[in-house]
């Protein structure tokens, strides 16, 4: 009798133990589900293929069996860039679909209008794609990490580059008007402080807006020697051209996120492009530099399989790509542990990982309080036809 009543207490807790880790939405023991949101149209709808990149390399983790015994089944939705459509389409992914956890939710206005959400339903809300600094607020925000390089960061790396360059020029700074490019503007008078005021003028732009042409020529006006441009590619790609058809030819810097040859170099015309300097965090596939480099060769070889027919010129695709393997990483460090909290942890605990396409030396790193993916960052400028990597990797401070 006491034996019988031994395993009994054995049984239920092993019972009581187990549901533990299936408790969790959106988790069985052959899947797990989870949410994203991207752009798929409106104005920054070539982002999404940030969306199309994730999927491919999903698809490809469940060719392979999984991860863990279980398939993922990763449920995107289209936003068009506006955060009542996120907060729709987030609603959804909780609330109906009961996904595990958010992963790379791409537009900082649709973050900006879900993060208050997510984290009071205490979702995991992985890697989104936005580098605004308050994403990294881990007090506020103790569920999120982020994707892309603090926009804080790029911003104070371009500024000490202007300043190193072109000491005595004038900077225009043409940015997003929301958390993307008020970041930017923020990091410009951190670095040049009480100059700013005398070396900077700004131009605000609405998303909404379908052309910035006359803000550049405004821009021109100001006699400034140096231009930022701190946007979504549409509107890049707009200023670069604009800008080469007035016969204005500042010395150029262009943000991450805007740095796509065919989102836009090629829609602004790579010989208007010509001299344009962005930093970047990834190898560029179509550069001959990395014709024979082996992460270079596995990218061509999952593009042509699992993208088919795409344009691997678009670093959005890679840039999907480089989330899906920060996903599978996420998922092989939790183990069997799929609870909210362990996944949350295991994204914040992510050390020295390196990844095939990543610029030598570039490598992610997250911690209890740093929930940025990517604290390094490569100078580099067009040529014409490629990019050409120059002054070396540069790291910066999480902020």
């Amino acid at each position: 009798m006491l034996k019988q009543f031994a395993v009994s207490v054995a049984l239920l807790a092993s019972l009581v133990a187990a549901p533990a880790r299936a408790e969790t939405p959106g988790v069985t023991e052959s899947e797990i589900k989870i949410g994203a949101v991207f752009p798929f149209s409106g104005p920054a709808s070539p982002l999404s293929n940030t969306g199309r990149g994730l999927i491919a390399y999903v698809n490809s983790i469940n060719d392979r069996g999984g991860i863990n015994g279980r398939k993922i089944n990763l449920i995107t939705y289209d936003d068009a860039y506006t955060p009542p459509k996120a907060v729709e389409q987030v609603r959804k992914l909780i609330e109906s679909d009961e996904v595990a956890f958010m992963f790379s939710q791409l537009g900082t206005p649709g973050i900006g209008a879900t993060i208050k959400y997510i984290t009071a339903k205490k979702v995991p809300d992985l890697f989104v794609v936005s580098g605004a600094t308050k994403f990294t607020n881990f007090a506020e925000f103790p569920t999120t990490t982020t994707g892309l390089p603090s926009y804080n960061t790029e911003g104070k790396i371009y500024a000490k580059y202007i300043a190193q360059t072109a000491p005595d020029a004038k900077i225009a700074i043409l940015y997003q008007n929301d958390d993307l490019g008020r970041d930017f503007v923020t990091a410009f008078k951190e670095t040049l402080k009480a100059d700013f005021d005398r070396k900077v003028v700004t131009s605000p732009y609405e998303v909404t807006e379908p052309t910035i042409d006359s803000r550049v020529v405004q821009l021109k006006a100001s006699g400034a020697q140096a231009f930022l441009i701190a946007g979504t590619p549409k509107f890049a790609a707009q200023a670069i051209k604009k800008a080469s058809e007035i016969g204005w030819t500042p010395l150029t810097v262009l943000n991450y996120v805007s740095s796509s040859v065919s989102s836009t170099i090629v829609p602004a015309g790579a010989d208007k492009a010509v001299g344009v300097v962005v930093a970047t965090i990834a190898k560029d596939p179509n550069d001959k530099k990395w014709a024979d480099d082996p992460g270079v060769k596995w990218y061509r070889a999952h593009f042509e399989k699992y993208l088919p027919g795409a344009d691997i010129g678009d670093s959005n695709y890679l840039f999907g790509t480089h989330q899906g393997q920060i996903l599978e990483q996420v998922l092989k460090q939790c183990g069997n542990d799929l609870s909210r909290e362990n996944i949350v942890k295991q994204a914040r605990n992510i050390k020295g990982l390196t990844l095939p396409t990543l610029m030598p030396g570039i490598t992610i790193n997250t911690g209890p309080d740093n929930s940025m993916a990517y604290t390094q960052l490569q100078l580099q400028r067009w040529t014409g036809s490629s990019w050409e990597q120059f002054g070396g990797v540069q790291s910066a401070d999480a902020k």
